[in-house]
C-alpha cells in the first residue's frame, strides 16, 4: 500500500487539487479557449505562477480531466462485463457511460475534452492502445467474435477504435432534443450491430 503523502508534498497536492477544480469550474462556465486564468487562481487562491506551476498549459488541465473520465469509464464498464451480457447489450452500455461523460462535464467541457483529446498538438503524446476503454471495446469485439456473435472484417481493436471515433463524432456534433440525439444513439448502435452480423 502507497503511503500517503504528508507535509509539503500533501500541501502540494491539495494546491494542485483547488487549482485544477478551479480551472474545470471555469472551463465549464466558459470553454477552455475564453477560460480566465486570473478567475481560475482567485478562486483557487493561489498565485497565477502557481497554475502554469502545476499546469503547464489549459490544455494539460484537459489532458487530466480525460485521464480520470476514462477511468471512470473504464472501472463502470469493467463491472457491467463481470455480469453476463450480449454484445448489443455491451455496446449499448458503453454508448450510456459515454453519453453521460457530457452531461458530467456540461456540453463546452465536453467538447473541449474532445478537442484535445483529437487534436495533433496535444502537449502529451500517446499511444491509442494504451487507452483502457479502447482496450475494453475490442475485448467485447473480440469475445463476441470468438462466441460466433460478430463477424468482423478487421482487427478488434480498429473495430473498437472506429466504434468509439464515430460516436464521439455524434455527440460533438449533435445538438438535439434529448429525445432525439437518443434516437440518433440508437440508430447508431443499430448500424455498428448490423456491420457485425455474421455472414
Amino acid at each position: 500500500m502507497r503511503e500517503k503523502p504528508r507535509g509539503r508534498a500533501a500541501q502540494r497536492l491539495e494546491t494542485r487539487q483547488r487549482v485544477f477544480d478551479a480551472a474545470v469550474a471555469e472551463f465549464r462556465r466558459t470553454g477552455m479557449a475564453d477560460a480566465d486564468i486570473g478567475a481560475i487562481v482567485k478562486a483557487a487562491g493561489v498565485a497565477r505562477g502557481t497554475f502554469y506551476f502545476h499546469f503547464p498549459t489549459k490544455e494539460h488541465v484537459l489532458l487530466e480531466v480525460e485521464d480520470q473520465e476514462e477511468v471512470r469509464i473504464a472501472r463502470a464498464l469493467t463491472r457491467f462485463l463481470s455480469t453476463p451480457h450480449s454484445l448489443p447489450a455491451a455496446l449499448a452500455e458503453t454508448i450510456r457511460l459515454v453519453a453521460a461523460l457530457e452531461q458530467r462535464l456540461g456540453t463546452l467541457l465536453f467538447k473541449d475534452l474532445l478537442a484535445v483529446h483529437f487534436s495533433p498538438t496535444r502537449p502529451l503524446t500517446e499511444e491509442w492502445r494504451e487507452h483502457s476503454v479502447i482496450i475494453l471495446v475490442a475485448g467485447i469485439i473480440e469475445r463476441a467474435h470468438a462466441d460466433g456473435e460478430a463477424q468482423i472484417e478487421v482487427d478488434p481493436f480498429h473495430s473498437a477504435v472506429f466504434f468509439l471515433l464515430g460516436l464521439y463524432g455524434l455527440l460533438s456534433t449533435t445538438t438535439a432534443a434529448e429525445h432525439l440525439r437518443r434516437q440518433v444513439l440508437d440508430s447508431y448502435l443499430t448500424t455498428v450491430l448490423r456491420s457485425l452480423e455474421p455472414r
